[in-house]
């Protein structure tokens, strides 16, 4: 007699409480449990076993949270949601860039290992999972018809990047990048670790220019938090049950 088959649960994670509140308002069923200071919400969406929590902001705050979600609440898979400033040149504010793979530019331990490679792991780039991240696309282009989508390189690193001439930098290091944030590389690694697939899609606030941070705060709560749970919404309907 084979042992009952554990329910599948899928995480869902933002940077800010803005982010998330929209998919939050979805799950009228959810229920809180704080673990490592941290509110985990549990509980269904689109008939999906869920669990909803803010990572905080950066890449130490994700990568905490990514590992009590696989080991305390043992998720199957990881879906980050949130914003990001753009780089690319045909990328603008608005539109959706979902991650195939995910860097640190702040990563340096170079002479001792190339620059932007984690050490020890062999990896600069940590790829995203293949399937999450067209159904991603997928889901996007459906629930925002009118919204340019974007698949691409997204770079992470403790740092707001709001100066046109870090952006600059950035894009010059880093040419394929097409947008910058704080969680996402993090995120990538401790799933790479562990084996978890990972899907990031990200809604660009700003250009991460001298503009950013007059952007930011307004486009999160207007904007990208409704893009978030639509894209939300229509990927779990896109998943079997």
């Amino acid at each position: 007699m084979h042992p009952p088959k554990q329910a599948s649960r899928l995480a869902l994670i933002g940077a800010m409480p803005e982010e998330l509140a929209a998919v939050l308002a979805c799950m009228p069923d959810a229920h809180c449990e704080t673990v490592a200071g941290r509110k985990f919400w549990l509980g269904h969406m689109q008939g999906h076993d869920v669990v909803v929590v803010l990572s905080g902001i950066g890449k130490v705050a994700a990568a905490i949270t990514a590992t009590v979600l696989i080991e305390k609440f043992q998720v199957h898979s990881i879906l980050f949601t949130g914003v990001a400033g753009g780089l690319a040149a045909h990328v603008q504010v608005g539109d959706v860039v979902v991650a195939a793979e995910l860097l640190q530019h702040d990563m340096d331990a170079s002479p001792l290992f190339p620059k932007h490679v984690v050490p020890l792991s062999g990896c600069a780039k940590f790829s995203t999972d293949m399937a999450i991240t067209q159904r991603l696309i997928e889901s996007a282009k459906q629930a925002l018809p009118e919204v340019p989508v974007h698949a691409g390189l997204i770079i992470s690193g403790d740092q707001f990047v709001s100066s046109a001439a870090e952006s600059k930098r950035l894009q010059n290091e880093l040419p394929d990048a097409l947008a910058v944030e704080m969680e996402g590389a993090a995120l990538a690694q401790v799933c790479h670790d562990y084996g978890i697939p990972l899907g990031v899609v990200r809604t660009l606030s700003d250009r991460a220019d001298d503009d950013a941070h007059t952007d930011f705060s307004k486009f999160v709560k207007n904007v990208a938090s409704h893009y978030s749970v639509a894209i939300v919404s229509e990927f779990l309907k896109r998943l079997p049950t």
